[in-house]
């Protein structure tokens, strides 16, 4: 994808943030992503999302993100690849009409869905989201993330496959002058 590494040094540019950051691990690092200051800025957003959207393989029937931080994503792909979504809750809401629920929007059993993910740091909150999919009957064929933090390189999350438009090597490439 020859977009990727344009993408690399504008996420680098808006988002990558140095000093000392405690990660959704419990872990120390001295680089974070703030992954809100690339999903609101509607052209580096909409590049983003055509790259993901790129990445999608054949037979997806739906897009799903996990609130908070994927529901950007998940929606600028969905308007990229026309495909619909769902929005996975980290919890099942307690009120309302869909109380009980931690799928937001319309979802068929059976249905080829693509997991959209903003950072996988260890992939615990992809992997959750991808087990409620599964538990409501979906087929969760790949979860495809913006950024891959993880030390390790695969092609799998617990068993899911899966895939990162960028690394974090790619975000801390030495500026030369």
């Amino acid at each position: 994808m020859s977009r990727v590494p344009d993408l690399a040094s504008r996420i680098r540019e808006a988002a990558l943030l140095e000093g000392d950051f405690v990660l959704s691990s419990g872990e120390r690092s001295s680089f974070y992503v703030d992954k809100y200051l690339f999903s609101t800025e509607p052209n580096l957003l909409r590049d983003v999302a055509d790259a993901l959207a790129a990445q999608m393989p054949e037979g997806v029937e739906r897009l799903a993100g996990v609130e908070l931080g994927a529901v950007p994503l998940v929606v600028a792909t969905a308007l990229a690849t026309g495909l619909p979504y769902v929005i996975v809750r980290k919890s099942a809401k307690e009120y309302g009409s869909s109380a009980g629920r931690n799928i937001e929007g319309n979802l068929q059993r059976g249905e080829r869905v693509a997991l959209v993910e903003d950072v996988v740091t260890t992939g615990t909150q992809a992997v959750r989201a991808a087990r409620n999919l599964d538990e409501a009957g979906a087929e969760v064929v790949t979860i495809v993330a913006v950024l891959d933090r993880r030390e390790q390189n695969g092609g799998e999350l617990d068993g899911y496959p899966f895939q990162a438009l960028l690394r974090m090597d790619d975000l801390r490439v030495v500026k030369k002058n």
